[in-house]
This record gives structure tokens, sequence and C-alpha cells, in this order.
């Protein structure tokens, strides 16, 4: 089978989900660097609880070892549910009752973010920002943080496009969902939608 050269750490996880377990010296030929790069990238990865590793013993000597994906590395991978993320939406957005639907985009900031705090290094709001941000791009969220003043993380592209076209609600549940990964009240001052050009998340210092 072949497998296009991965060159970031979601190329990888899709390797390993299509063709793993792997040894380090298959996942190197695949990517076609160097075992010790490969090596930086699935310690980084098996901290992340992405990758788990296994030995394998062929005879004497001593065993190889393989890597694959654990429960959290497949949710990681896999098929593109924009299409039941939509069809979900709409669901919500037909609830009738405006309580229940804040309190929905509670729990479902909340939600999220349980998936992502371990994650999230630092202490201050600005630190956990920067955390925030290295997450994202990983993500392939471009986003950039400007530390100067108050810490402000503007997004260069939007995580949830066709739902953002749809219902502008969908940026006050990344407000919430920012909020709790770093701890402190986030404003969003600026917005695409509302023809800002990038969207601008403004963290309180105090909270």
């Amino acid at each position: 089978m072949s497998v296009e050269a991965p060159n970031s750490d979601a190329d990888l996880l899709d390797l390993l989900r299509i063709a793993g377990p792997l040894s380090v010296a298959e996942l190197a030929d695949a990517m076609e660097v160097t075992p010790t790069a490969v090596r930086q990238r699935l310690t980084r990865l098996t901290a992340q609880a992405m990758i788990e590793r296994e030995a394998v013993r062929a005879g004497r000597g001593r065993p190889k070892h393989r890597y694959s994906l654990t429960d959290k590395g497949v949710r990681q991978t896999g098929s593109n549910f924009t299409d039941l993320a939509l069809a979900l939406w709409r669901e919500f957005r037909s609830f009738g009752n405006e309580d229940l639907r804040k309190e929905m985009l509670r729990r479902i900031s909340r939600a999220l973010a349980s998936g992502y705090a371990e994650q999230i290094e630092g202490v201050t709001p600005a630190e956990r920002m920067t955390s925030l941000a290295q997450l994202l791009s990983q993500r392939r969220i471009p986003v950039t943080v400007d530390s100067s003043r108050l810490p402000t993380m503007t997004a260069h592209a939007c995580p949830y496009p066709k739902l953002a076209e749809e219902d502008p609600s969908i940026c006050d549940m990344e407000k919430m969902l920012f909020s709790e990964l770093l701890g402190n009240e986030v404003k969003l001052t600026q917005c695409r939608l509302q023809g800002g050009g990038d969207c601008c998340f403004q963290a309180d210092p105090v909270g």
C-alpha cells in the first residue's frame, strides 16, 4: 500500500490509523526522515496519550517496538464529520427555549474543554493562551497570540466555517470553550462574520 509521506502530527496519526501498528524504522521510511526525528515525534504524541508502544518478540534478542493509536488518538483521526455536525447543530437550533440553548452551549463547551484541558500548559492567561494556540495550530487552525497588552489570540481561519455561516451562536460556544481552557473570561473583540477579517479573542487577565 502506498501512503503519502506525512509532514505533521495529524498526518502521522492518520498513517498509523491506515497502516499501523508500525515500527520506528517503518515510520521513518514512510516519512522519509531519520529514526531520531521519528522518535522525537513519537515521544511527544505518546506524552499526549495519542500513541502507545507495544513490545514484540521474535525469537531471541531484544524485543522490537511497534506503535499504534490509543483510543484518544483514534478520535483525532478518521472521517470528516462535518455533515453530522451540521445536522446535529440544526437540530440544536430548533430548540424553542432560549435558556435551554444557552445551557446546551455551556455543556458542549465544557465537554470539548475536558478533552483538551490536559494539553494546555502554563499558569498565566498569556502562557495558557500560547499553549492553546499551539494546540490549535496542530489541528491546522492558524492562530497568532499578542501578549503586549491584554492577551489576545487571533484566529485567521474559522474551526467551524459551515456552522458559523449558518448560526453565529457557534462563536458564543467558542468563547465559552476558550474561557474554560484559559480559566479566565474571554471576549470576542472582532469577528469574521461581522466583517472583521479575523476573529480576535481577548482574555481578561483578572478572570
